[in-house]
């Protein structure tokens, strides 16, 4: 795990949490003594990965500002920004200098927490036949407020359902993903976001599921946020 590297996907709006974290980013929102993004960086470096890259944007010179070039948590952090909003796929490709010479990455939403090992989703990617991409899922008892992953007996995703609303059980996309560089030639160029344009067309070319059993959780919303106060304190 000491060559891999992790792409933070951290330069969200995040408009929807204004009214509980209004002056800055939200993946500095407070979870209990430290930020919601010090929670990823120390469960990365915890599972060996030492090599990180923070895909910033609004509000960026305040995650600068905190986390440096990450010798306090002895990482190393570069940072790739958008002047403008690009998306989850166009923030990536801004990124992809940083990680030109890696056969594959990480790369986290850095709004969602995953409770995960990191080896074994790298391991699994690699074994699949000619994946580009592979996805971290999770099984949720309420998937209305996500869009659902539908996958085979192999754990090929074979399609994405929008969210429906319905409080149903099902499979929802954990924001974990492994990308093989092979993925570049399926991004465009300019804003972009990886769920509604990029993941649909890489179907035919390879997309996994890996399923994973722990706690999930984001906080796109106040709500959220408050929930996560209380499962993720104990991290």
């Amino acid at each position: 795990m000491n060559n891999t590297k992790a792409i933070l996907l951290v330069g969200g709006l995040g408009t929807r949490l204004r009214s509980v974290v209004a002056s800055k980013p939200k993946v500095l929102a407070s979870i209990g003594n430290e930020s919601f993004l010090e929670l990823l960086v120390r469960q990365l470096t915890s599972q060996g990965i030492h090599q990180m890259v923070m895909c910033t944007g609004y509000l960026a010179e305040q995650i600068e500002n905190q986390f440096g070039d990450g010798g306090r948590w002895n990482v190393s952090i570069e940072y790739s920004k958008e002047e403008t909003p690009l998306g989850t796929a166009g923030a990536l490709k801004l990124a992809r200098r940083y990680v030109a010479d890696c056969s594959d990455f990480l790369v986290l939403n850095g709004d969602s927490f995953l409770e995960i090992k990191y080896e074994d989703l790298i391991g699994f990617h690699r074994r699949q036949p000619q994946a580009v991409a592979t996805i971290a899922v999770i099984r949720v008892q309420d998937a209305s407020r996500y869009g659902t992953v539908n996958i085979d007996l192999a754990d090929r995703i074979r399609g994405f359902a929008e969210k429906t609303g319905n409080a149903a059980p099902g499979l929802v996309n954990g924001g974990v993903y492994v990308f093989s560089r092979a993925v570049w030639k399926s991004i465009p160029d300019g804003p972009a976001s990886l769920e509604r344009e990029v993941f649909p067309r890489l179907l035919d070319q390879g997309v996994y599921a890996c399923e994973q059993r722990g706690r999930f959780i984001d906080i796109g919303t106040p709500s959220d946020y408050s929930r996560a106060q209380e499962l993720l304190r104990s991290v």
